[in-house]
């Protein structure tokens, strides 16, 4: 294997290669990428770290027939912007709140894997108005998850001498950890990956990601979320692990626990059936109390003189 380093280095300006087919927003400072489908009810999907909005491909269909889905490339990742700048989940939902404001959507649900479930609850935690519900895939939200490497990387050059080192292969040693079942990792799949991880600015990107994984932050606010929440974990998942879950379910006021067995990191992947079927259960509540207040609203016009 030949292994090169180069120092991680932000990068400015649109991400070249961005699909012209999806759309892209400028707001707080960053140009994001976002693909919009369907009609209904809000639901913004929020992918993990070092990953895109494509890791929702076989999700959004299954939603846009009720939903207006909002897939987006959160700062740092896709092909969404790799400035300098605050990574940090608040941060983050600031970039998501701004986004609902560009497309004019006062109220939405949330949907977040892994880091991206650390950005759904500061969604919730900075506009508790405008989130309905929340839905949890092996959430990534608590300090004492980060592993002690992810801690080291914080310290000054440490982290710059960590993530300037590639080499061919990396993504395709270190990806069968977050799957139960290894027959998951293809060929196109690894290659998605390195190839987003090869884009300019991607590793400054996701160096401060982790840096700005300081979760205490807001941990400790989990309590005074009032939405439903339904959280959705793999059983065998050991990255966020079976303890985190129910930790997180104690600490939410509403929330429920779906466990899909044999399934690791991503239930979307591993089990994309049950967990597409208790997202839609989930989520139909919101689709029902639209309809009454279309039909409130006809009768209300029909009555008026």
């Amino acid at each position: 294997m030949h292994w090169r380093f180069s120092s991680p280095a932000f990068y400015e300006g649109p991400v070249p290669g961005a699909p012209r087919q999806d759309s892209y927003a400028d707001v707080c400072g960053a140009r994001i990428r976002y693909r919009a489908t369907g009609r209904g009810p809000a639901v913004v999907v929020l992918h993990g770290y070092a990953s895109s909005l494509d890791a929702w491909d076989d999700v959004v269909p299954a939603l846009s027939d009720q939903h207006r889905v909002i897939a987006l490339d959160l700062k740092g990742f896709g092909y969404s912007s790799r400035g300098a700048g605050d990574y940090s989940p608040a941060a983050q939902a600031r970039i998501v709140l701004a986004l609902l404001d560009h497309l004019g959507i006062s109220r939405t649900s949330v949907v977040g894997h892994s880091w991206g479930a650390s950005v759904a609850l500061a969604v919730s935690l900075a506009a508790p108005e405008r989130v309905a519900r929340l839905a949890l895939y092996d959430a990534w939200v608590f300090e004492d998850q980060l592993p002690a490497w992810m801690v080291l990387a914080r310290a000054d050059g440490i982290g710059e001498w960590m993530f300037g080192w590639s080499g061919h292969g990396h993504v395709e040693r270190t990806m069968p950890i977050a799957y139960y079942d290894r027959t998951r990792i293809t060929p196109d799949r690894v290659r998605r990956v390195e190839q987003l991880l090869e884009l300019p600015g991607s590793k400054a990107a996701a160096l401060a990601t982790l840096r700005a994984q300081r979760f205490r932050r807001q941990e400790h606010r989990y309590g005074e979320i009032q939405q439903p929440v339904l959280l959705l974990w793999g059983r065998e998942d050991c990255i966020s692990t079976l303890p985190v879950a129910y930790r997180l379910m104690r600490q939410l006021r509403h929330a429920d626990l779906k466990l899909y067995p044999r399934c690791g990191h991503f239930p979307m992947v591993e089990a994309l059936e049950a967990s597409n079927r208790d997202l839609r259960s989930f989520l139909e509540a919101e689709v029902e109390a639209a309809s009454a207040d279309a039909l409130g609203s006809e009768l209300k016009r029909r009555r008026a003189p």
